[in-house]
């Protein structure tokens, strides 16, 4: 899955896109590297990010997905909670909503990707962006993110979003500290007992830098180490903002796993 931020302010790649067009054709040099979703996202869910409204994420997203129509043959994921971005992503192409709330943010948000027959990644955080680092203690990590994920598949699945179109993310970064991402790795197994696919988002997030001391943009090393880890316990899909190396980086550990690469 290729990230594809159209925003001014996210961690890693915020203003990087001068135009729809120039973001259009990053999806399309993605796709061509390999990715098999590419992801857009319209407002920052790094830590402390201010939230946009529906408004202005709809200007965002919507010139780039309509600008990529009929260009990539892959799904267009769009990374957002609110029902009426889904809806009108939806309308114009997209064919997932990425949602970091694990559709508790807007309760209608699981009813607008039912009737469009999408689907959907549902992510474990807690609080919001702007609030999530602030309450980070867990008395069982990686018991109480099942539990959460859980409940949200329950969710979708009484909405009437299809079981086989639901994937889960244990949401790296989101509500965690340094340790507490690198045990969602080790233990990433554990989430398959969900029986959904599930995603994982390391790309050059912070926990890899107070690791390795890397800015943003030169964290592909420990991001591949990541992807690699991800992968051997189990993750189905991983998203990343470099595509062409993290593409070689599933090859390899889907052929050490004795896997091929779907």
């Amino acid at each position: 899955m290729g990230v594809l931020n159209v925003t001014p302010d996210s961690f890693s790649d915020g203003g990087k896109y001068q135009t729809a067009e120039d973001a259009a054709e990053e999806a399309v040099r993605m796709a061509q590297d390999g990715a098999d979703i590419i992801d857009i996202g319209g407002e920052s869910t790094r830590p402390g990010a201010v939230p946009v409204s529906a408004g202005e994420e709809l200007s965002r997203v919507m010139p780039v997905i309509k600008a990529l129509k009929g260009r990539v043959d892959v799904p267009i994921s769009i990374d957002t909670w609110k029902s009426e971005v889904a809806r009108e992503a939806l309308s114009g192409g997209a064919r997932i909503v990425n949602d970091v709330t694990a559709l508790r943010g807007d309760k209608a948000t699981s009813s607008v990707i039912a009737r469009a027959g999408a689907g959907v990644i549902l992510m474990h955080m807690r609080g919001e962006p702007g609030t999530m680092q602030d309450d980070v203690q867990y008395d069982d990590l990686i018991g109480e993110v099942f539990e959460y994920l859980a409940g949200s598949v329950d969710i979708a699945v009484k909405a009437g979003i299809e079981p086989g179109k639901i994937a889960v993310d244990p949401g790296i970064g989101f509500g965690k500290t340094v340790e507490h991402n690198l045990t969602i790795l080790r233990q990433l197994g554990r989430l398959k007992d969900l029986g959904k696919p599930v995603v994982i988002g390391t790309s050059r997030k912070s926990f890899i830098g107070k690791l390795t001391g890397r800015q943003p943009d030169s964290r592909e090393f420990g991001t591949a180490a990541t992807v690699a880890a991800a992968i051997l316990n189990g993750a189905d899909i991983v998203r990343v903002h470099d595509v062409r190396d993290m593409r070689d980086v599933a090859v390899m550990t889907d052929a050490i796993k004795g896997a091929g690469l779907k």
